[in-house]
């Protein structure tokens, strides 16, 4: 059934991907997007993302954060893939304010225009995250299956970065985080996407609408920001290789990743707005598979076919956690959605697009001397 869509964030990596796919199966497709320069850079309008959907979806440039945008782009839409979002660990644990008013404010503006205004919507969906887990499910040897609390700072800057079980605190063992499992976000940005989906599903119940969250996992490929140094080690890895720069690897570099592909995020994302029963619920989104951080770092540099010096340094961010894998059994079963492009073949095709891309600026430095000056980087 056709059905005409907005798309909050529409212009973004997920939202321009998801948009041209909607396009392709017959939907009418609604942007508003604020061309974000931290997103789309300082020429906003040459931005390779915005170009790729302007001229084929209906395109509204504003913010979830204004009203009138939003009352702008709301009438006559079946159903709203809200993604528009801050992201970025590091940064919401010190752009606090800003984070809440975008990812809490913009949401709940949304949602109380769905509420009180005769817009005949649907169907919701909101880019949630597996931030919202903070360290997830871990098993330990005495106590089985057990959540851990956020990691200690004073632990980790000994060198003690494993998770350790909350009841005896002995190191415990991941294990793949279903949905299930108590939420308990470890930063400010994991905060803001647990209530947004949490006051999504509750409208959406409350107001009859069918309302869906996906817990994003890592999302990764071509059309990522390769600036953007808040947001994703790949870019940031691939375009200090490429400014032939050193690579600083946190922790132990033993920390791990769920690394989902674009297409893949796509089509989970396809499956739920194209879902016909009645449903409000989580799923999470994401390959299944573990990839840590020094794998990472050498598959880039023998992908890119330049190697760089690389240190396991030890230093860690306040915030960041330990591991994280999706259980995908629920997804698997409600939406039949099974991650189709493996990490290896994904990289390959992320690390060919990279090559044909002109070398960004690196401003990861600058990041990290923010952090560092906010006392959030040891």
């Amino acid at each position: 059934m056709t059905q005409t869509i907005l798309i909050t964030g529409g212009a973004g990596f997920i939202g321009s991907r998801l948009s041209l796919a909607l396009l392709a199966r017959g939907h009418k497709v609604r942007v508003l997007d604020t061309l974000a320069e931290q997103i789309h850079g300082a020429d906003p309008e040459l931005s390779p993302l915005f170009r790729a959907i302007q001229g084929k979806v209906e395109f509204v440039r504003g913010s979830v954060t204004c009203e009138d945008d939003l009352k702008r782009v709301l009438p006559g839409i079946d159903t709203v893939v809200h993604l528009a979002a801050e992201t970025g660990t590091g940064q919401s644990m010190y752009a606090i304010r800003h984070y809440s008013d975008v990812n809490i404010g913009g949401t709940a503006l949304l949602l109380d225009l769905i509420a009180n205004e005769p817009f005949p919507v649907k169907k919701m969906i909101v880019a949630s995250s597996r931030a919202v887990y903070g360290e997830g499910k871990y098993r330990c040897s005495v106590h089985g299956d057990v959540y851990p609390g956020n990691r200690q700072s004073d632990d980790m800057a000994k060198g003690e970065f494993g998770v350790r079980c909350p009841h005896c605190f002995q190191f415990a063992e991941m294990l793949p985080t279903d949905e299930a499992t108590p939420v308990n976000p470890a930063s400010v940005y994991g905060i803001t996407k647990l209530n947004q989906e949490q006051m999504v599903l509750t409208v959406g119940r409350a107001l009859g609408i069918s309302a869906l969250a996906f817990r994003y996992q890592n999302v990764y490929g071509p059309g990522q920001s390769l600036s953007n140094p808040y947001t994703g080690i790949l870019s940031i890895f691939s375009t200090r290789i490429r400014h032939d720069k050193s690579i600083n690897i946190f922790e132990d570099g033993l920390e791990s990743r769920d690394f989902v592909f674009i297409d893949d995020v796509i089509d989970a994302t396809v499956r739920g707005i194209e879902l016909e029963q009645p449903v409000v619920d989580v799923f999470n989104v994401g390959s299944g598979v573990p990839t840590d951080v020094v794998t990472v770092a050498r598959t880039l540099q023998v992908l890119l076919k330049h190697e760089v010096p690389t240190a396991v340094s030890g230093q860690f961010r306040v915030g960041d956690i330990r591991h994280n894998v999706a259980d995908l059994t629920k997804i698997q079963h409600v939406l039949g959605f099974v991650p189709k492009v493996s990490v290896e073949e994904g990289l390959q095709r992320f690390v060919k697009w990279v090559l044909q891309e002109e070398i960004q600026q690196d401003r990861y430095e600058d990041s990290l001397a923010e952090l560092r000056e906010k006392g959030l980087f040891k």
